[in-house]
């Protein structure tokens, strides 16, 4: 199919852009990236400084600089690199043989497992999608190719009566709201010295695959 085969090259180039590389100084790239995602999914894009994350790496302010040139271009980096993980899972079911109601299950599942193995990937969504985020442009150009496919693919099942009618784009921003949502409640847990478990995340999937049935199939 020619337009999975160009979003697939496109997340493909993507990924060789962004994940880790090799070579000389990748290391120190890729340990800048994971602590700046740490730090801007955990207390934000204003309240990460650069000597903070120098400091706790033991490098230069200067190296991060060096690799990164500003605040606003780590931010972008991390971005980039999180926006391609997700793309890459949800990719895989989308190019994959799941069908109709099927398929909006394993996008569901694929959503959160990356949400139980990356759970700072998700506090970063919830960052940028905060209104003026000097990353919210980036992200939605990283991501919106592979939400205007699956947009697309959800009005062609409603077409063909498999799915009911409705607003597909509506749909897919409240099942992202929902996830990002998942980061704010783990966050608040943690703050109130409870460790959130696999339960908190199950009982979110749960309640998104209900909401997504209960819009979408037409038998309901």
């Amino acid at each position: 199919m020619p337009e999975a085969t160009t979003i697939r090259d496109t997340v493909r180039d993507t990924v060789r852009g962004v994940t880790r590389s090799s070579g000389r100084g990748a290391e120190t790239r890729d340990r800048i990236l994971d602590a700046a995602l740490s730090s801007f999914g955990t207390i934000g894009y204003d309240g990460t400084s650069l000597d903070d994350l120098a400091n706790g790496l033991g490098v230069r302010k200067q190296t991060i600089l060096y690799h990164f040139v500003s605040k606003r271009g780590l931010l972008g980096a991390v971005v980039d690199r999180s926006a391609a993980d997700l793309n890459a899972a949800l990719l895989e079911v989308l190019d994959g043989e799941a069908t109709d109601w099927e398929r909006v299950e394993a996008l569901v599942r694929s959503v959160f497992r990356v949400a139980l193995e990356q759970p700072l990937l998700m506090g970063l969504l919830r960052e940028v999608s905060r209104p003026g985020s000097p990353a919210a442009p980036r992200l939605k150009g990283a991501m919106g190719p592979l939400m205007d496919r699956a947009q697309a693919w959800m009005e062609r099942e409603m077409d063909a009566g498999r799915m009911r009618r409705t607003d597909a784009q509506l749909v897919l921003i409240s099942a992202y709201s929902t996830v990002v949502g998942l980061a704010t409640e783990i966050e608040v847990l943690r703050a109130a010295g409870l460790e959130p478990t696999m339960r908190t995340v199950a009982t979110r999937r749960r309640e998104l695959l209900r909401f997504l049935r209960a819009s979408l199939d037409p038998q309901r």
